[in-house]
């Protein structure tokens, strides 16, 4: 008896098996759906994404940067997944899943186990062995191809997989945007030269354009830089957001797109014409306290790029390089990574006064100790500057580039700022802020060289196998379309991934038979029919069943009441433009499938 009962419980409320299209459809019923939905928004979030995310019953937090995802959130997240496989397949990718834990010997041999820092979760296993919980997988990918890619004959290959990504960051914020756990698909290409990359990043570049465009996201592409990855290049797939992580640099007139990282623009320039006549004479003046660019400039009353900033880093190798911009600028370290071609840090207050034997806000060129300088591209030719004297509280005037101190190099290392010109053409530069949607990197033979990830080429030479690294963050498709598609009362979800086609709200089911036998009858057809169903069967009164349809944000909400029957149909509204129409229920179905389609 009480088998039968579970039975036939489990049938009217979960499935329903159609026999036409021999799916089996879910069936859910918003009484018995696990969705706790809030009324008001969580204290600590933020940003429209996070705080949807919460009130719709999407995630729960369990601790900083970690989230269980719930039934609604994973039903969202399983349909870009779909997708996502859907196009890694179309473009002969081959999935896979790779473990989480790894030991940490294996991150060595790339150097990466140092490079990520605290970012790595690191533990031991019971045999004392040094292990890690993955933040990403090129290493294990190599390992694999060392293993058993041989020749040039096995290649090309893709391999791609869904998995936890764990990263201890250091300020977790934003809901699943900047999260120490979340689900990533990164894929890795194997190649025999850089002509097979090129085909194969632009295969993953194709493959996320689609993906982007199915998922219904208004997205752009940015140059990036390739950071921790290293490379040869990389291009981010990004949604503007004014709360964005990101900032990057856009002109309207031709198309340039980069990340602010590493932007380039064509500055204001710098007028030395005025100092000119002094023929660069130096002289040393007191300024007593004044450390900043700021204060000094203001205590000699000149224009703060009249100043040269000097900033003492670290390489990786703990020798002192000198880095130089004009005063209004600000230092990229992106781009200084990749002038130095290795990581770096500031050097500390006591390693300065070591080295210059006076404060970090007295530096300058003229007569420092010796040691490689790195000057900015808008330092070119400079004269009649003021920078630094190495003594505490003095400055020098009348500094020229080229007489007074001579760079090392030349490079691109300011910050881009809004209403400077592009680089490729005479409009100019708008910097917003973005959410990153997903990374290409072309790695070369940064991992396959130290790891030994060889093949035999048809000339019968040994050479590395050339890689490509292709991600994108599951949970931020779903939060960039929240953070794209909203309104004051909820989510309006994309329809490809959105949790379900339809919800059907029942008003006074209750009290009135034919509204229960229609929306029932209604329930049953629009499931055999293919539409994803949630039915809002419960006891409640209309106007919190409304609240929560936009607060859910599902693309189109029947309405079955008392009202709407009387008026020989069904009210069908449509959240993403709000119009609301009484349609025969005869024709709901073709209307359901002209808006759908």
């Amino acid at each position: 008896m009480l088998d039968n009962l579970l039975k036939k419980a489990y049938i009217s409320v979960y499935s329903n098996y159609n026999e036409k299209s021999k799916k089996h459809l879910i069936i859910m019923r918003l009484s018995r759906a696990f969705i706790p939905t809030l009324k008001e928004t969580p204290a600590d979030a933020v940003i429209p994404s996070h705080q949807l995310m919460i009130r719709s019953g999407m995630i729960k937090q369990l601790a900083a940067g970690i989230y269980s995802e719930l039934p609604f959130e994973w039903k969202a997240a399983l349909k870009a997944i779909g997708i996502v496989r859907e196009e890694m397949n179309r473009i002969g990718g081959q999935e896979l899943f790779l473990p989480i834990l790894n030991p940490v010997d294996v991150w060595e041999e790339t150097g990466r186990a140092t490079d990520f820092g605290d970012e790595m979760f690191r533990l031991k296993d019971r045999k004392n062995h040094q292990m890690c919980l993955a933040p990403t997988h090129e290493e294990i990918i190599c390992d694999i191809a060392r293993t058993y890619i041989r020749s040039y004959r096995d290649l090309p290959q893709i391999w791609y997989q869904f998995q936890s990504k764990m990263r201890d960051e250091p300020r977790p914020r934003s809901g699943v945007l900047r999260a120490r756990q979340f689900i990533m698909k990164d894929a890795y290409s194997l190649d025999v030269d850089e002509e097979g990359l090129d085909a194969s990043y632009q295969l993953h570049a194709g493959a996320y354009r689609r993906m982007f465009d199915r998922c219904g996201l208004d997205f752009f592409e940015v140059g990036a830089s390739s950071g921790l990855m290293g490379g040869t290049g990389s291009q981010e797939f990004m949604v503007e957001s004014p709360h964005g992580e990101d900032h990057t640099a856009r002109c309207d007139k031709c198309g340039y797109a980069a990340n602010l990282e590493v932007a380039s623009s064509k500055p204001p320039q710098i007028d030395d014409s005025a100092q000119d006549e002094s023929q660069g004479d130096l002289e040393r003046v007191a300024t007593p306290e004044k450390r900043t660019i700021e204060e000094v400039s203001g205590f000699l009353k000149i224009a703060p790029e009249r100043l040269i900033k000097t900033i003492i880093i670290m390489a990786g190798d703990e020798k002192p390089v000198m880095v130089l911009l004009s005063g209004d600028d600000e230092l990229q370290e992106a781009k200084l990574l990749s002038a130095l071609g290795e990581t770096s840090r500031p050097a500390h207050p006591d390693e300065i006064k070591e080295i210059f034997g006076c404060e970090a806000g007295f530096l300058g060129p003229y007569k420092a100790p010796k040691m490689r300088i790195i000057a900015d591209n808008r330092l070119k030719g400079a004269s009649g500057r003021v920078t630094g004297a190495n003594e505490d509280h003095y400055h020098i005037t009348g500094v020229d580039e080229g007489r007074h101190f001579q760079p090392d190099s030349f490079e691109d290392l300011r910050t881009a700022k809004d209403g400077e010109g592009c680089p490729n053409c005479q409009g100019t530069l708008h910097v917003t802020n973005a959410i990153e949607l997903g990374h290409i990197f072309k790695l070369g033979t940064k991992y396959s060289s130290s790891m030994g990830a060889n093949i035999l080429h048809e000339n019968g030479k040994e050479r590395p196998i050339v890689m490509g690294s292709y991600g994108i963050g599951i949970g931020r498709i779903l939060a960039c379309a929240i953070e794209s598609n909203h309104d004051e009362f909820g989510i309006i979800w994309p329809e490809n991934i959105s949790p379900y086609d339809v919800i059907l709200i029942g008003i006074n089911l209750e009290n009135d038979e034919k509204v229960q036998q229609k929306a029932d009858s209604l329930y049953e057809q629009l499931q055999s029919e293919g539409f994803d169903v949630l039915f809002d069967d419960r006891n409640v009164r209309p106007g919190f069943k409304f609240k929560d349809a936009d607060l859910l944000g599902i693309p189109y909400q029947v309405i079955v009441s008392p009202k709407s029957l009387e008026q020989g149909g069904v009210e069908v509204k449509v959240r993403l433009s709000g119009e609301r129409t009484v349609i025969n229920s005869d024709n709901l179905l073709n209307f359901l499938r002209g808006n759908h389609e």
